[in-house]
């Protein structure tokens, strides 16, 4: 793809927040790739795929920002400063985060640091994982028959539970995606169970969605834990819950690039 409008000025740094999709490569903007192909510097998070780095420009100079729970490269105040510095130095940065930088990805509070230091930015949004997962797991959030609206929520862990609005999680006629939940599954199950929810309600958690590696998992709140437990499914992964998830053997047509243990 030749990179061949909105060229960057040379003579004035910028930070530029680019949303790198949930993995595939081909779900970038084309915004998003020529900016990858023209910049000084990118900073890249873990969630950021190498279909995805292959886009940048060989002469860039790449900087690994990525954080992992419990284990980050650098902590959120130093990527601010980075970013900050770099630009200061005239730079074009781009800022590469998985998904959607602006859904649970920080990008607001990176801004914010860049705003206050006369940094000048530019927002390239990405599809973020909630959209891109669920649809090459074949689970659409939202049906006329099942869900009306659709919740999209972090399972961050805060002092060993899960803090979350349960009441709203567990209304009918709706899809509840729990971004980074793996490690409170359990809890989260649970409670869901506690404030209401069927026990039956369908559950998935696909890792490494819309990559080759893809797997999704079926159940239900009552037995999910266990399943996702012997599956051995690790971070990246996207919980969905809601009826919707009925559908997924229907619909999966990412057949060829995933392994499907269903309930």
């Amino acid at each position: 793809m030749k990179a061949d409008v909105k060229n960057f000025k040379p003579d004035s740094g910028r930070v530029y927040l680019v949303g790198a999709g949930p993995g595939d490569p081909e779900l970038l903007t084309l915004r998003a790739v020529r900016l990858l192909q023209q910049a000084d510097v990118i900073v890249y998070d873990n969630l950021v795929s190498d279909g995805v780095l292959a886009f940048v420009s060989p002469t860039a100079e790449r900087i690994y920002a990525g954080k992992r729970r419990n284990e980050h490269t650098l902590r959120q105040e130093q990527i601010n400063t980075l970013l900050v510095k770099l630009a200061s130095e005239g730079k074009q940065v781009v800022r590469l985060k998985g998904g959607d930088p602006f859904i649970f990805g920080r990008g607001g509070e990176e801004l914010q640091t860049l705003a206050a230091s006369g940094v000048a930015f530019e927002v390239v949004p990405g599809v973020t994982a909630a959209s891109g997962v669920s649809s090459y797991a074949g689970i659409p959030l939202t049906h006329r028959d099942y869900a009306q609206c659709c919740l999209f929520v972090t399972g961050h862990l805060k002092d060993g539970t899960a803090d979350l609005d349960w009441p709203s999680l567990v209304r009918l006629n709706q899809t509840v995606v729990i971004y980074m939940g793996l490690g409170g599954l359990p809890e989260i199950c649970r409670e869901m169970v506690a404030h209401g929810a069927s026990p039956e309600l369908p559950i998935a958690v696909v890792q490494d969605g819309s990559l080759p590696t893809q797997k999704v998992v079926t159940g239900t709140l009552a037995n999910m834990a266990e399943r996702v437990a012997q599956a051995g499914l690790k971070s990246p992964c996207l919980t969905i819950v809601g009826e919707v998830v009925k559908l997924h053997q229907e619909l999966a047509w990412f057949e060829s690039a995933q392994k499907t243990v269903a309930v």
